[in-house]
């Protein structure tokens, strides 16, 4: 992503975001974007240290703050009051928001630590709708509730409960609210290809599904023991629609969810007919439109003239999801997404593509691949590592 300017839709027109020509701007790359519920702030935070936050009706940075290491995850309160980000040593950071911020610039106002994971990245941080608990979730496999506090600036020391039951790393969950249910439920993702229902209050695991195994993929190495992560996940506030993203699979896995009867399972696979796979997903709730950033896949048939992303759009959802039987979410033509042609030229670039930018795309998404999956080490290995920390406590 540029440095200063970042394309972005409203309506059906593309933005560019404009930095604070005073303060430091995005110099590498951008691991984590977040708006807020309410859609008045979206905040970005990567590799550079920088958590920057924009102001959406004017498209202007108004707050940079500087963290002490690089930032893997941010996350925006419901009420717009408050940015949570957290650093690659697991420590959950917070921000408060003044009701002057969207008319000056600051920068570097301080983040004060609330939280920690000891030295685990964290993945994933979300407020709950109602903003009484913060989740966390990290790359050893655990899933933290802590309870948000009315004076969060002083700190967040009550652990509500941890979900657990994830035999690898956590890539994503989602919070969904039912009609009568008085604090909703938890989904999330994880490297061992499964979708899983929390009761997030208590930290009771209420189901399971191996959607890996259901859609029948291989692992991306070719072993036999394993299934491809889930890479991302996407859920409506009712938790009606749940979209899941699996690595290597040129399409969505749509679940149902039987909230009273605590039951997870597959009910559409929804394949694209393309060389991408998605990466990351977001829901238009008015609209009830799926909007997907696609990977350019690996198999050796991609032509060198293809994009190294794609965005795909979906529509035709439905509530209950017996109703998929034979009748599939639309995949939209270019022409037909909002913005139409004009907008994806801005947003994913031209599909005149380079030797030089396919080499590098593909360069990108072995990066990417590399940062998601957690290295595991030879037992003689892992015992050096151990003897050679630098973060020890000296006796």
């Amino acid at each position: 992503m540029a440095a200063t300017k970042r394309l972005l839709q409203r309506g059906n027109c593309s933005v560019s975001l404009i930095d604070d020509p005073s303060g430091p701007s995005h110099s590498d790359a951008i691991r984590s974007i977040n708006f807020g519920p309410s859609g008045k702030f979206l905040a970005s935070a990567g590799d550079d240290k920088l958590v920057k936050i924009w102001e959406t009706s004017s498209w202007h940075c108004i707050r940079t703050v500087s963290a002490d290491k690089r930032v893997s995850a941010v996350a925006i309160s419901h009420s717009g009051q408050y940015v949570a980000f957290a650093d690659k040593f697991g420590v959950v950071w917070l921000v408060g928001l003044d009701e002057d911020d969207a008319k000056q610039t600051k920068v570097d106002k301080k983040a004060v630590p609330i939280l920690g994971h000891y030295c685990s990245i964290i993945t994933r941080l979300e407020f709950s709708p109602d903003e009484r608990f913060i989740a966390s979730a990290n790359r050893d496999f655990k899933i933290r509730i802590t309870v948000f506090p009315k004076q969060p600036l002083k700190g967040a020391h009550e652990i509500q409960s941890f979900c657990l039951g994830h035999k690898d790393f956590v890539s994503c969950f989602a919070f969904a609210c039912p009609p009568g249910c008085a604090h909703g439920f938890l989904f999330s993702g994880s490297g061992d290809s499964t979708v899983r229902l929390w009761d997030f209050i208590s930290g009771l695991l209420l189901a399971t599904c191996e959607v890996g195994a259901k859609v029948g993929l291989l692992q991306y190495n070719g072993t036999e023991d394993g299934y491809p992560p889930v890479t991302d996940l996407c859920v409506s506030s009712d938790g009606s629609i749940i979209a899941v993203a699996i690595q290597s699979l040129h399409g969505i896995v749509l679940l149902s969810c039987g909230f009273s009867d605590r039951t997870l399972s597959v009910a559409k696979v929804v394949t694209l007919e393309d060389n991408y796979f998605p990466t990351s997903m977001v829901l238009s709730f008015s609209k009830q439109r799926l909007w997907m950033v696609m990977g350019a896949s690996n198999l050796p048939t991609l032509s060198t003239t293809q994009l190294p992303t794609r965005i795909r759009v979906m529509s035709g959802f439905h509530k209950d999801p017996s109703d998929y039987n034979g009748h599939d979410p639309i995949t939209l033509e270019d022409n037909e997404i909002p913005g139409g042609k004009k907008l994806l030229s801005e947003l994913q670039g031209s599909s005149d593509v380079t030797m030089e930018e396919a080499a590098l795309a593909a360069a990108v998404k072995s990066s990417m691949r590399n940062m998601l999956i957690k290295k595991e080490y030879a037992l003689e290995r892992r015992e050096m590592r151990k003897r050679n920390r630098n973060d020890r406590k000296r006796r």
